[in-house]
């Protein structure tokens, strides 16, 4: 076996059906008393549900977390903590509210204990993107990594189907750039194989069984092995792409996710044999091809196009693509990214 460093993130995590219950009890567990839930104004309601359920520990509601986590809303979300004198953070929902909650847990040093309703993955991850002024940059630090994740399957009943699979095939994305990150390991290759195979499996399910509880736990523990993947071994060209679109161009986060990965996973499949193996043993064919027909049987968008990438922005995105240097397992010019990226936004078929 080849040598290699495996570093395991320091999280606690609860996992089963009704376990957001348990939130008041974990509160004051960190020594916290004064909470201050997170939201999106599309979870709202469950946020201030949430504030009803855990009494007076609960400081205050902040509602308005955004894609993209822009640093303008992370400043007005500061002062709403401050003002509440919050001693630890509550992030209930998905992406947008948990990355949200390590803005703030940046700037203030606040523990959090997260309750993700998504397959987003990000409450497992030491990893924070921001955006200001058209740019979304990442950092990587300790600081921003949840103390606690509550997984309740319950909440993610009623996630609709489209945003089940457009969030399971971003996880997705986050243990497929794990199998060959930089530093990757043959434990979280492991966690990772483990994860694509059960939300390949399950996303494929959730169409027809969106109630199933027993689908939707599977689909849950999935993306918790992808999430904790990405969260301990580094990124590449996939999550540059995503995050370049989506900081510049504002698109929707899961969805760009959806339409690069196949393209993505086919360019590198060159470089990493692995991908394509993993592929056969799951539909027969290449990984690119099995993710792509898994977005298609879910009406799942299939281009840049549909989800608001501006044709004239690709020459622009490619650009920024390559800025900066950064690790990927096959070598590429802006020429190939450029041409990566108007496949992706025509939608055009994989071989």
């Amino acid at each position: 076996m080849n040598q290699f460093i495996y570093n395991a993130n320091p999280s606690r995590v609860l996992f089963g059906s009704g376990t957001s219950a348990q939130l008041a009890e974990e509160i004051s567990a960190m020594g916290c008393s004064r909470a201050l839930l997170l939201s999106t104004p599309q979870q709202a309601d469950l946020a201030e549900k949430t504030c009803i359920d855990i009494g007076p520990l609960a400081t205050g509601v902040f509602t308005e977390a955004a894609m993209h986590t822009p640093v303008a809303v992370t400043c007005e979300a500061l002062k709403s903590a401050e003002q509440t004198t919050a001693d630890c953070l509550v992030p209930v929902g998905g992406g947008s509210t948990i990355g949200l909650s390590k803005a703030i847990a940046l700037r203030s040093g606040l523990p959090q204990i997260a309750i993700p309703t998504t397959y987003a993955g990000s409450e497992m991850t030491p990893i924070l993107g921001q955006t200001e002024d058209g740019v979304k940059t990442t950092q990587r630090t300790m600081k921003v990594l949840p103390e606690v994740v509550i997984y309740d399957v319950d909440l993610t009943l009623t996630l609709p189907i489209a945003l089940s699979v457009t969030s399971g095939i971003n996880a997705m994305a986050h243990a497929i750039e794990a199998l060959y990150a930089e530093n990757r390991n043959p434990v979280i290759s492991m966690l990772a194989e483990e994860g694509i195979r059960t939300l390949y499996r399950t996303l494929g399910l959730i169409s027809g069984k969106p109630s199933d509880i027993k689908v939707r736990s599977d689909a849950l523990f999935g993306a918790w092995l992808c999430g904790t993947s990405l969260g301990s071994v580094g990124m590449a060209l996939h999550h540059k792409l995503c995050h370049t679109l989506g900081g510049t161009f504002d698109l929707p986060h899961a969805e760009t996710h959806t339409v690069l990965l196949p393209h993505v996973t086919a360019f590198n499949a060159v470089a990493v044999p692995e991908l394509d193996a993993l592929g056969h043993k799951l539909n027969g064919t290449s990984l690119a091809v099995s993710i792509s027909e898994l977005a298609k049987r879910a009406d799942a968008p299939l281009s840049l196009a549909t989800i608001g990438m501006p044709k004239d922005g690709l020459d622009r995105a490619a650009e920024l693509a390559v800025s900066n240097p950064y690790f990927n397992p096959r070598k590429f010019s802006q020429g190939d990214i450029r041409k990566l990226l108007e496949n992706a936004f025509h939608g055009t078929p994989l071989e």
